[in-house]
C-alpha cells in the first residue's frame, strides 16, 4: 500500500510523478530542484542558492509529514559541475548534522529547468 505526498510547502511535481511516495515505512522524496514554491520559479543565484533551495523544499515535505532531515536515510546528489562539489557539500553539511544520511553524488549532463542541483530523498517514518 502507498499513499501520495503533496504539500504546498514545496514545489509541486512538473511531470507524471508525485512529490513523495509513503510506503513501507519509508517516505520516498523525489528529486527536488531549486523552485521557490511561493513563486514558481528557478531562485537566482548560484550553487549556494540553488543548493539551500533544494534542501529547504526537502525539509517542507519531511515537516508535512511530521519528520524531520534526522529521518532521512539516503540522498542523491545530482549536479551538472562537480566542481561545485565543496559549495553543495558545506551547505549540505549545515543540514545534515550527527548520524548523516546515506548518499551518492553524480555528475550530470542536464537537470530540469536548467538548474545545476537537484536532491532526492529516503526517510523512515
Amino acid at each position: 500500500m502507498k499513499t501520495v505526498v503533496n504539500t504546498k510547502m514545496a514545489p509541486g511535481a512538473i511531470g507524471p510523478y508525485s512529490q513523495a511516495i509513503k510506503a513501507g515505512g519509508f517516505l520516498f522524496i523525489s528529486g527536488q530542484i531549486p523552485v521557490d514554491p511561493a513563486t514558481g520559479n528557478v531562485v537566482e543565484g548560484g550553487i549556494e542558492a540553488q543548493t539551500t533551495q533544494v534542501l529547504e523544499n526537502l525539509t517542507a515535505i519531511l515537516a508535512d509529514q511530521g519528520l524531520a532531515l534526522d529521518n532521512v536515510v539516503k540522498t542523491t546528489v545530482f549536479l551538472t559541475d562537480l566542481n561545485d562539489f565543496l559549495v553543495m557539500n558545506g551547505i549540505y553539511g549545515n543540514y545534515f548534522k550527527g548520524e548523516t544520511p546515506a548518499r551518492a553524488t553524480v555528475q550530470v549532463s542536464r537537470l530540469p529547468k536548467e538548474v545545476i542541483v537537484e536532491i532526492d530523498a529516503i526517510a523512515v517514518l
